[in-house]
């Protein structure tokens, strides 16, 4: 049968979805191939894109030309939200060729984000044809991309929902998709025109998805969406789903992508301070400066991310808590700038993922004034790193002595009696086991955490050893 190779770009919902594809390839008897795997060139090369900023769209059109040149023979497919917004773009990338069309974007649609779920039919499709071709191959790609259309809009949260891997082939943990698009109008954001409006999977469903993973063995899922405090079913929102997910199973913890500040309220809360809750909480936070959350479209200030962060703190042990912001907004003053970092150091995050401001093509703030200088903007950011760096060590060094579970993660070679995990609270661990046999990826360790290792080896946190009669 043919082969196939995914790069992803961009969020744990872009994973997700990643996973789903590998899944459903497999699944018709596709080899799965390494990005990397320069034996052989894969049949198939599906490129998984995002577009929440200017550089993550270069990084895309700089893997799709070099994909194309690499792999005269292979099929290329690009889907993702920058595929979905700019597909004219993309196009152009290919130049015509002898040997006919190697560039595939499955079609946009009337639904946003609804073109990329076609992609789980084409295996099957492939698989029906038979063969082992791969210049009959192009022929079949080319039939599935001009003949196959997705859903109507009134269909987008069905289709979007169709990414449900069963097993994971990037991933020690479980990914569960559970929502959908974003209802918001932040002036900076082209996510939402890629993916639409809010919409929501029935909380029986993703109950039942999350028993199957429970009853396969995963120790842990990750619940995403784009926007997963919009979460809403005829149960309620997030908190509800989440008690019933913990009432409704035995022993599968669960962690959470990006929370919006605002949606951090008291029900939430309750639910989030359930044993089996990981306590590592990341906050789409964009900026401390309450003039340029409001430029933001954002419907909040200052004083209600701290409010979410302390109310966070107050439901789980110490938890790791990031969050996202963004540098160099039009107008964001050095003042503006200043009142962001006070709000991080006053919060005490352990890691903020800063970046600057970039214009993105349909957005309102494409076209607002005051722009701010390059030179300013990756100045702010480089402060922040800096604050970010400190804070993660501060925090790891809190832990030093203490107790925690740890999800054994796979990695290449490492010193005999050593391996990778993931502690509950997300500090990336260099592990001594005991033990014949090293544990296999997927299995809980309780652990003790030892000697900080930030400067002396940046890919771990910390080392940690495994307690006796765990």
């Amino acid at each position: 049968m043919y082969s196939v190779a995914l790069h992803t770009f961009g969020c744990k919902l872009n994973q997700l979805e990643s996973e789903a594809v590998a899944g459903a390839f497999k699944q018709a008897g596709f080899s799965l191939c390494s990005w990397d795997e320069t034996a052989a060139a894969p049949d198939l090369l599906i490129i998984n894109t995002c577009t929440v900023t200017s550089k993550a769209d270069q990084k895309a059109r700089r893997i799709i030309r070099k994909a194309l040149r690499d792999n005269p023979r292979s099929c290329v497919i690009v889907t993702g939200c920058y595929a979905q917004l700019e597909r004219e773009a993309l196009e152009s990338l290919e130049s015509p060729a002898p040997q006919g069309r190697r560039l595939f974007i499955p079609r946009s649609g009337t639904a946003a984000g609804a073109a990329k779920s076609v992609l789980l039919d084409l295996p099957g499709f492939i698989r029906e044809a038979g063969g082992n071709d791969p210049a009959a191959l192009r022929a079949l790609v080319e039939a599935w991309h001009e003949n196959r259309k997705p859903a109507a809009a009134a269909g987008a949260g069905a289709e979007t929902f169709r990414f449900a891997p069963k097993d994971f082939s990037f991933h020690t943990r479980g990914y569960l998709k559970i929502q959908d698009g974003c209802d918001n109008h932040c002036t900076y954001c082209r996510v939402r025109l890629a993916r639409g409006p809010s919409v929501s999977r029935s909380a029986e469903e993703v109950l039942a998805e999350l028993r199957a993973l429970e009853a396969q063995g995963y120790a842990e899922a990750m619940l995403t969406g784009v926007n997963i405090t919009q979460y809403r079913d005829a149960g309620g929102g997030l908190g509800k789903l989440l008690s019933r997910l913990l009432e409704g199973t035995g022993r599968i913890a669960l962690r959470l992508s990006s929370l919006e500040p605002e949606g951090v309220g008291g029900e939430l809360a309750a639910a989030l301070a359930h044993r089996r809750i990981r306590p590592h909480f990341h906050l789409s936070v964009q900026s401390g400066s309450a003039a340029i959350l409001k430029k933001m479209g954002r419907s909040y200030g200052p004083e209600t991310v701290e409010q979410a962060a302390a109310l966070l703190r107050s439901v789980q042990t110490d938890p790791f808590m990031a969050c996202d912001i963004i540098t160099g907004f039009p107008g964001e003053t050095e003042t503006d700038f200043a009142q962001t970092r006070a709000l991080c150091e006053n919060t005490g995050f352990a890691w903020i993922h800063a970046f600057p401001y970039s214009k993105r093509p349909g957005t309102p703030a494409c076209s607002f004034p005051e722009p701010v200088s390059e030179r300013d903007a990756t100045r702010r950011v480089a402060t922040l790193l800096e604050l970010a760096r400190l804070g993660r060590r501060n925090y790891v060094r809190s832990w030093a002595g203490r107790e925690t579970e740890v999800l054994v993660e796979e990695g290449g070679p490492l010193p005999e009696g050593r391996c990778r995990g993931t502690s509950a609270n997300y500090l990336k661990l260099l592990v001594k086991y005991h033990g014949p046999q090293a544990p296999g990826p997927g299995a809980v360790l309780r652990c003790k955490i030892r000697e900080p290792l930030l400067r002396e080896t940046p890919e771990y946190d910390a080392e940690a050893e495994e307690l006796d009669g765990c």
